[in-house]
């Protein structure tokens, strides 16, 4: 099957879903998508019993497609990119510490606490799993998504402050996890050989701090070209190819090319860098095509974590330790967030009750399966990916649809109060 009817076959299936939840469900974009595709995939499965055909047929498509590779090689720059691009940089700047505290320790914490959570309760059900694999689990659930998070929190009408930590905390977590996740996988894959604890470090400042640079300077060349010129074609090709070649550069330097395009799209999308060099048409057409590619990039991926359930293999323990993992998750994202919050909240004026907030509206989204979907068989595979769906489903199903509520509820009881 060549890759132009893969990609015509997504997005038309994209278009006709968006089309019926824009009718008729009128949900916020990835929920709807995402609900709506796993309907019609229950139904082609339903139906199988009958004629596999269409089944055969959806099946083989999804195999033929390397989600981890789509999705973290090609379509997270640009995700990342267009979200940190309409993101307040001068807001997120007074808010740096709790979000980099947020982003590290939250996440490095989290990863412990579920690892060792999870471990224990697949040895309860019968399951010996490897801990390092449990700690692999952790670090790819930890972070919440900022492609998730995005779409979902412009209709939860939370407030501006608490708007920007959760979207900056998820902007920034995502590429700490894939870093942690990926040493964590170097260990894992070393078959006994001894890996000392600076080169763990090492590789985790390479990829950390040598993303966050290249992003910096990646940004800073896109600012002086931007300036140097006043053609809104030409302008906006320069953001594609910023995103495209410093995505290259990054690979090729194995450094983390998710942090530097939040920190390229933060800098090219401040509104001091947007006033000196881009006419008011030049900011139009640039905001308008990153939304345009943010939507589409979106509704392709939305539509392909729905159809991922029929290549699953779903085994009753396996789905039984996910619905348990579903509460570790959320306990151990409040307990990872608890203590930055306590150290900044009075400081820096927090939401009453920003730790359950933040903790229902962390959402797992796309890049937790693609994580999933890279671990090798050894590492129980097929077990983590099925736990991973489960708790992504439910994510962006329960909470993402309740996140407003959730807000609501809390901010009616400060009003009260």
């Amino acid at each position: 099957m060549s890759y132009y009817i893969i990609i015509s076959g997504l997005i038309f299936l994209a278009a006709i879903f968006g089309y019926i939840n824009a009718r008729f469900l009128k949900l916020p974009t990835t929920i709807g998508l995402m609900a709506i595709t796993i309907v019609y995939s229950a139904f082609v499965w339903g139906i199988s019993f009958f004629d596999d055909t269409l089944l055969m047929a959806e099946a083989r498509l999804i195999r033929e497609i390397n989600f981890e590779t789509v999705l973290m090689d090609y379509m997270l720059s640009f995700l990342l990119f267009a979200g940190a691009l309409h993101t307040n940089f001068q807001e997120l700047k007074k808010l740096r510490w709790p979000i980099i505290a947020f982003a590290t320790l939250g996440v490095v914490t989290s990863t412990f606490l579920i690892g060792t959570a999870t471990y224990y309760t697949l040895q309860l059900l019968g399951q010996q799993i490897n801990y390092t694999y449990c700690l692999l689990f952790g670090a790819l659930i930890s972070p919440t998504d900022p492609i998730a998070v995005l779409g979902i929190l412009k209709k939860a009408k939370a407030p501006k402050k608490l708007e920007i930590k959760i979207v900056g905390e998820s902007l920034f977590n995502d590429g700490i996890g894939v870093v942690l996740f990926l040493t964590l996988f170097q260990i894992a894959s070393s078959s006994g050989a001894s890996i000392e604890p600076l080169d763990i470090l090492s590789l985790f400042g390479q990829e950390v701090g040598g993303g966050i640079l290249l992003g910096l300077i990646i940004g800073w060349i896109t600012y002086r070209l931007l300036k140097s010129i006043d053609d809104f074609s030409t302008e906006v090709i320069i953001t594609l190819a910023a995103v495209m070649g410093g995505t290259v550069i990054a690979d090729q330097l194995h450094l983390s090319a998710p942090l530097a395009m939040v920190m390229a799209g933060l800098l090219v999308g401040d509104d001091r860098v947007r006033d000196a060099t881009m006419s008011e048409t030049t900011e139009l057409y640039v905001d308008k095509f990153w939304e345009l590619i943010d939507i589409l990039l979106n509704a392709v991926l939305f539509v392909l974590i729905g159809m991922e359930i029929l290549v699953l293999t779903f085994k009753t323990d396996y789905i039984i330790a996910g619905l348990i993992v579903i509460p570790i998750t959320l306990i151990s994202r409040y307990a990872a967030l608890f203590l930055p919050v306590k150290i900044f909240e009075k400081r820096l004026d927090f939401v009453p009750h920003t730790t359950a907030i933040m903790t229902w509206g962390g959402l797992r989204g796309g890049i937790s399966i693609a994580l999933a979907l890279s671990l090798s068989e050894e590492m129980n595979r097929e077990m983590f990916l099925v736990i991973t769906y489960i708790i992504v489903v439910f994510s962006i199903l329960v909470q993402g649809l309740t996140i407003e509520g959730v807000i609501g509820r809390f901010l009616h009881e400060k009003n009260e109060v």
